[in-house]
């Protein structure tokens, strides 16, 4: 079948579905694969930092790739490393196998994040029309869906490398469909592996790290905050991320209209601001159910920055695409990597709400950032 635009644009949100579908149904495989390995805490914690070092080091080294050899050879590439060390992540026996297991499956999804924004950068600016928040949002529905199908599957008693193979079968079968509609030309053979942000690129990259750094703390410590300073029980504390999750996904589907109505910079400061709303009622609010609000506030906040971000990439004059693509997509995920860290740290000296205000704070400082992108 000859590709079309319109098929080009389902296969990228085929695309962005798949390493969300992926990446989620690894997470309910955690606690077997602590137990196997016979890890405790501690332990675990170290492991799990290999699947973020794999997609540290590879994100550059994709967009370099993807230049030599075309996006969609780097893709399917990605998608099939994905799919073997997800069933290897079943059975890995220890702390050594996991965490190898780990760095190639991070360094999989990596590429994919990297590469599959390079291909989504290039479809939207030839649509004329805003699509970024769109193609984003279908990354939180293959998480939603990936998480809910190996959950599923998992406690009617299925065997993780049962369930491992049903998920990859799902994959496959979706890199099968959409990989024809994939772009497969070649950008530019003497593009380095890896360069330094500059200019406008590690202005939208500093951008990408605040937007990432509180999604990354909204995983890790909403729940600790609903128990420690709202009183909730913990075993019901994880819905604040629930929320923020679903609110983001509702706002990304909606955020292309929202970007084309009212243009990507009012977008960028409007949801700043919501984002800032968010976290002031998250601290401020009397008991944990109104500080849902402040959940589901952020959410919408934060969703359509970084597809912003993305877009703008594909505008900048500074660095080259293959290059300004990989280097903001690995300083975003720095931004989950580093804060939980941060939170924690802060925490530590100070308290949670405080923490908090200052991830407020941060976001509130890419709505000043605007008038640096306008330029």
């Amino acid at each position: 079948m000859p590709t079309t635009p319109r098929l080009e644009q389902h296969a990228i949100r085929a695309a962005f579905f798949m390493p969300g579908f992926a990446i989620a149904a690894w997470a309910p495989l955690v606690p077997f694969a602590k137990a196997r390995a016979g890890l405790d805490e501690a332990m675990l914690g170290i492991v799990l930092l290999c699947l973020g070092a794999g997609s540290l080091v590879a994100m550059p080294l994709a967009g370099a790739l993807a230049a030599r050899q075309g996006c969609r050879r780097v893709m399917v590439a990605a998608m099939l490393a994905a799919s073997l060390a997800l069933p290897a992540l079943a059975v890995a026996p220890g702390a050594v196998g996991l965490g190898l297991a780990l760095f190639v499956f991070g360094a999989a999804i990596g590429a994919m994040d990297c590469t599959m924004n390079l291909q989504a950068v290039a479809v939207e600016r030839e649509s004329g029309r805003a699509l970024m928040s769109g193609f984003h949002a279908f990354y939180s529905i293959g998480g939603f869906a990936g998480a809910a199908a190996m959950t599923a599957l998992l406690s009617a008693g299925a065997a993780p490398l049962s369930a491992c193979v049903a998920a990859v079968a799902v994959v496959l079968a979706l890199v099968a469909a959409a990989c024809r509609h994939w772009r497969a030309e070649e950008v530019d053979s003497d593009v380095p592996a890896f360069a330094w942000p500059r200019g406008s690129v590690l202005l939208i990259g500093a951008v990408c790290f605040v937007m990432f750094l509180a999604e990354g703390a909204m995983l890790d410590w909403g729940a600790v905050f609903l128990d420690q300073a709202k009183d909730m029980d913990p075993a019901r504390a994880g819905v604040g991320y629930v929320a923020f999750s679903l609110a983001m996904t509702v706002a990304r589907l909606s955020g292309d209209r929202v970007v084309q109505a009212i243009g990507p910079l009012r977008a960028v400061v409007a949801g700043a601001l919501v984002a800032f709303a968010g976290f002031a009622l998250i601290v401020l609010a009397p008991g944990a159910w109104p500080a849902l609000g402040g959940f589901v506030l952020v959410g919408i906040g934060c969703a359509n920055i970084v597809p912003v971000m993305f877009s703008a990439a594909g505008r900048q004059a500074a660095m080259p695409e293959s290059l300004a693509v990989p280097a903001i997509s690995t300083l975003g995920y720095a931004g989950v990597l580093a804060g939980p860290a941060l939170v924690g740290f802060v925490a530590h000296g100070t308290s949670l709400q405080f923490a908090f205000w200052c991830l407020g704070a941060a976001v509130l400082g890419v709505a000043v950032a605007t008038r640096w992108l306008r330029a």
